[in-house]
């Protein structure tokens, strides 16, 4: 439905022409149909960051890490996943320095990573480090 506003041939003419609208549409729609899938299979790795500090490590610490497989390890021992945080209680309990610093492998799944972050919050643990690797520079 068209809507002349000129009254002679040549006027304004108000019609919404929708056809760039649906190309433009469907090419973002074929770009998500391809990218999801090399997504999916890629996974999201963990990050790595350029303006790490050295911190020397120390009993002091509390390092929970988690590999590849999605083990827990606390202090380099391994943990069963429903003792985990238990475990680390009982460790900050007799520390001074209650932040656990959490590792996660370059190969392990982000939901465990952060799976592991949300029980240490329900369980009242809100000091939470997480610990990355410095990222290789070429030719450094």
């Amino acid at each position: 439905m068209a809507m002349n506003t000129g009254g002679e041939r040549g006027g304004l003419n108000a019609d919404i022409n929708v056809t760039p609208l649906v190309d433009v549409m469907l090419v973002l729609l074929i770009i998500m149909m391809l990218i999801a899938p090399m997504v999916v299979q890629r996974g999201i790795q963990m990050p790595e960051a350029t303006n790490t500090g050295t911190k020397p490590d120390n009993q002091e610490q509390t390092v929970v890490a988690i590999d590849a497989r999605g083990a827990f390890y606390v202090n380099a021992l391994p943990v069963a996943p429903e003792s985990l945080i238990p475990h680390v209680q009982r460790i900050l309990e007799a520390k001074k320095e209650k932040i656990v610093y959490l590792r996660g492998d370059k190969d392990a799944k982000y939901s465990a990573v952060m799976e592991a972050m949300d029980a240490f919050r329900k369980a009242q643990i809100e000091n939470i480090a997480l610990i990355t690797e410095k990222k290789n520079t070429p030719g450094g």
